[in-house]
């Protein structure tokens, strides 16, 4: 009885429509090492990141480049839009959750203001990072063009 509760299975879609790109390919060794946990990354087509899954906003960053998820099955999911964009201080972003939301899969979490971080050459590729250690993930598709109907990450069981 008590092992209905350990499932973890479920399908994590793409958060933004965009590029998708193996984790290990982002220039940035704290992501490509995995340092933070495994996942995938996207360099985003347009300005909205989207809930990957249903489930609660953990953290958002004070800089707004980034925040957490808790997905209904417990899994933690951590979302980074571009690289070195803390050092923005919030600019070029615009949040529209906060800390113990409940969202729903596509629900707009992060507006990303596409020709400011042009302007300023920035690296808007964005990792989506399994933070939890103890499940087994597969990567459906590390390569082409996806958006937030596109399954990206299957997660299994625990190990």
């Amino acid at each position: 009885m008590f092992g209905l509760f350990r499932n973890k299975k479920m399908d994590l879609y793409a958060p933004v429509k965009g590029e998708c790109i193996a984790i290990e390919d982002v220039p940035d060794p704290v992501f490509s090492n995995k340092l933070l946990g495994d996942g995938i990354a996207f360099k985003p087509l347009n300005n909205t990141i989207s809930s990957p899954c249903d489930g609660t906003i953990t953290m958002v960053a004070e800089t707004k480049h980034a925040l957490g998820l808790k997905a209904k099955n417990g899994t933690e999911i951590m979302i980074h839009v571009g690289l070195d964009t803390v050092n923005y201080n919030g600019k070029g972003f615009k949040c529209f959750v906060s800390n113990n939301q409940k969202v729903k899969k596509g629900q707009k979490l992060i507006e990303v203001d596409l020709d400011f971080f042009r302007k300023e050459n920035a690296n808007l590729t964005t990792p989506m990072v399994i933070i939890t250690k103890d499940i087994n993930l597969t990567i459906i598709s590390n390569k082409g063009i996806v958006d937030n109907d596109s399954v990206v990450v299957k997660l299994g069981d625990e190990m």
